[in-house]
């Protein structure tokens, strides 16, 4: 999503949350430790939505259908940029948070009681990668990804509680997980005063695992695949703004999740659709070159919602 004159380009910011319609993710199970290690895959495969600058993810939200309230919320920033034609080395970075509410039902055969948890997920990734011409406009370009996340939990507890390892993680433990993996991308662009275009197609494949310096009752492994397609076209309004065209702008960008994600908020694909204003301040020497201001709806299996949405590009 770079462009020819390679500004830096930050994705959207997500300023509200688009609400998913799925079931609540599997609430009430018994603790043990496998029930505990499900639910810790479950969360870093979570946390493979997070990984990349994906306007179809920048804000989620899973409600309880009971209490209305969410057991899962999502927003990311993020962006990448090519630093000139002539060097075209590409670097991006992505950064997401992330909250779970689980609940647990414990029993010692008698007593029956309740943990409710409370997952905080957060996350960086970088990229790095380069981009090779193939024709007029179109660039390949593979990327080395990497991240960082880390799942901190605390509990509210009513009944009997417990003692062990799991319940020590469970009360205040914590989990590091590094991602290795890469991402190959097909990026189109074509510039003119009447229009701009912008097509990016992305496969990422991202391998998330827990490392030593986590609680010892858990460890945890995803496998973050995603298929997108993101798609933008811009033209001036016929108003000038700050010596320059005020631009509207009209955005598509699907979705489909794949190896660990597929699925595991009740959806395997996500539709976005975007409108928005640009306003264009290069005349002026300031950091900031444009800023765009977007409306998006999102829309897939079992979802559908809103959000608003800010980039700028230097």
């Amino acid at each position: 999503m770079q462009s020819s004159s390679a500004r830096i380009k930050l994705a959207a910011l997500a300023l509200g949350t688009a609400f998913a319609l799925a079931p609540a993710l599997a609430l009430g199970q018994s603790l043990s430790g496998a029930d505990l290690q499900k639910r810790v895959n479950g969360v870093l495969a979570l946390m493979g939505y997070m990984l990349t600058p994906d306007v179809t993810t920048g804000a989620l939200g899973i409600s309880n259908a009971s209490t209305g309230n969410p057991d899962f919320a999502m927003t990311t920033a993020g962006g990448g940029f090519t630093v000139s034609k002539g060097t075209p080395l590409y670097l991006e970075g992505t950064l997401g948070y992330s909250r779970y509410d689980p609940t647990f039902v414990t029993s010692n055969g008698q007593v029956t009681g309740s943990v409710a948890a409370k997952w905080d997920a957060y996350s960086a990734t970088g990229g790095i990668g380069w981009d090779f011409p193939v024709a007029e406009g179109l660039v390949l370009r593979p990327i080395f990804n990497f991240s960082y996340g880390r799942v901190d939990s605390n509990t509210s507890a009513s009944g009997q509680t417990g003692t062990g390892a799991e319940f020590d993680f469970l009360a205040s433990g914590q989990l590091d997980a590094y991602g290795l993996g890469g991402s190959l991308v097909l990026d189109y662009e074509r510039y003119r005063p009447e229009n701009e275009i912008d097509i990016e197609l992305r496969y990422t494949n991202i391998y998330l695992h827990s490392f030593r310096g986590s609680s010892t009752a858990v460890e945890g492994s995803a496998d973050a695949q995603s298929v997108s397609l993101w798609s933008r076209w811009r033209a001036p309004t016929g108003v000038t703004m700050l010596n320059r065209p005020l631009r509207y702008v009209l955005e598509f960008a699907h979705t489909t999740f794949v190896g660990d994600l597929d699925g595991v908020l009740g959806f395997n694909h996500l539709n976005s659709f975007g409108t928005g204003l640009e306003l264009d301040s290069s005349a002026y020497d300031i950091t900031v070159a444009r800023t765009r201001l977007m409306a998006r709806y999102q829309v897939g299996e079992n979802v559908r919602g809103w959000f608003f949405g800010l980039a700028v590009s230097f």
